[in-house]
């Protein structure tokens, strides 16, 4: 038996585990409760009449570079309805916020072939518009097999992963092979896909270059701006464990010489803030937490931004940032956010999940690294004593980050004809 195979029947024997493992994460907040039900494929909505594209992005991340594509879709084929699928909480969230009316978002059904073929059957998508790297066997073989055409859109495939794969070619090659188109984001990813199997496969560009400015709300920005006033400011972003703690030795380090100094840290899961607020406390720091009410005060050294969604103001006020997930962590965030924003950047040695954005931002002098929390604490310094260097590297990245938005048109472009090749009446040429 083939590996391939193999997993079908690991996901069918495992199934009663399965519901377990779900209602555990539903305890600990990561699953809705009110919507567990669409993680076994009940829908939740009905089906619109006529032609559905079906847009899934595992996280954040890929749900972000979702938006523009959604756009471009109504403007081109005002026609055709959307369907979006997610796989967490907090991009669950960001898609009730941010998309467009009409457009109905899902939690992706756990891929077990009973619960797949329940979401297939209902929601018949015409073509599957899959973002980047979440490959799930089942799902994808099956919406192939019902008669979904399917497209990896800003298709990426780390190393690490490619070596997996590459080992176990009779698990990747059926999900290879359900693609009927493979848009990846260069020339790396692209032989990669390649080598796996892949034959209709082609780089377009990276998406993430074609992504709207992350939002901010008018009053709320007002407020913050005013609570501040003239203080020094620095922005840690999408932290993960131990980032936070680093990012209060380096406040400590620099309140010799800034007193004033005011440190924003934005967990990346909020649902740490009790824990990352009671270490910040015992490193004798004054902590206000923004999903309490609390105000920034002359007191306040670190505020804890622990809430969704919001990230769009603190690159607004912060005129530095440091990315998580690149110090005690590895992969990094996404830099073209912060940038379009006018943020100077300094993220850990580990950006993997955005190599070549990276590699490309310091070559153009639009980010700088640090090896360490002292490493931090010393390029943040000098950006603290000369402003004028940071707008350099704030200026830099913006005009890197605006440098490649042609992007979504070789996207679109590319998807058009399978799009147009849609029945009018839809529903998977029912």
């Amino acid at each position: 038996m083939s590996l391939f195979y193999a997993y079908r029947a690991a996901t069918r024997l495992l199934g009663p585990a399965l519901y377990l493992y779900l209602n555990r994460r539903k305890n600990l907040g990561k699953e809705d409760p009110g919507r567990i039900g669409e993680r076994f494929g009940h829908p939740s909505a009905p089906r619109p009449k006529g032609k559905l594209v079906w847009i899934h992005g595992a996280s954040v991340g890929e749900s972000l570079s979702a938006l523009p594509v959604i756009d471009e879709i109504h403007r081109r084929y005002p026609d055709v309805s959307v369907l979006v699928t997610t796989g967490t909480v907090t991009s669950a969230a960001l898609m009730h916020e941010r998309l467009p009316k009409g457009v109905i978002h899902q939690f992706i059904p756990i891929d077990r072939q009973v619960c797949v073929a329940r979401f297939l059957h209902h929601w018949k998508p015409d073509l599957a518009l899959w973002l980047e790297s979440d490959l799930w066997p089942n799902i994808l073989t099956k919406a192939k097999k019902a008669g979904t055409r399917l497209v990896l859109v800003n298709g990426r495939i780390s190393e690490k992963s490619f070596k997996g794969y590459s080992r176990f070619p009779s698990f990747i090659r059926p999900v290879i092979a359900a693609f009927d188109l493979i848009l990846t984001q260069g020339a790396e990813e692209t032989e990669r896909f390649a080598a796996l199997g892949a034959t209709n496969v082609k780089a377009v560009g990276n998406l993430k270059f074609a992504a709207p400015s992350l939002p901010a709300n008018d009053e709320e920005l007002g407020k913050l701006r005013d609570q501040i006033g003239n203080r020094p400011v620095w922005l840690a972003s999408s932290t993960f464990d131990g980032e936070e703690r680093i990012a209060g030795q380096v406040h400590h380090n620099l309140a010799s010489t800034h007193p004033d100094l005011l440190t924003i840290v934005v967990p990346r899961h909020p649902v740490r803030a009790d824990d990352i607020e009671a270490d910040l406390i015992a490193q004798g720091l004054q902590v206000s937490r923004r999903s309490l009410g609390h105000q920034i005060t002359e007191q306040t050294e670190i505020y804890l931004a622990d809430t969704m969604g919001e990230l769009g103001l603190f690159y607004r006020i912060a005129p530095v940032c440091f990315m998580g997930k690149s110090l005690c962590s590895t992969g990094g965030q996404n830099p073209l956010e912060p940038a379009r924003l006018g943020c100077a950047i300094l993220h850990g040695p580990d950006m993997s999940n955005f190599a070549i954005i990276s590699q490309e931002m310091l070559a153009a002098g639009a980010c700088r690294p640090a090896s360490d929390a002292d490493d931090l604490t010393r390029q943040l310094s000098g950006f603290l004593r000369d402003p004028t260097s940071a707008q350099k590297v704030a200026a830099a990245g913006l005009a890197y980050a605006s440098s490649k938005a042609e992007v979504l048109d070789r996207t679109l472009d590319a998807i058009d004809p399978l799009i147009a090749d849609i029945p009018t009446h839809g529903g998977n040429n029912a």
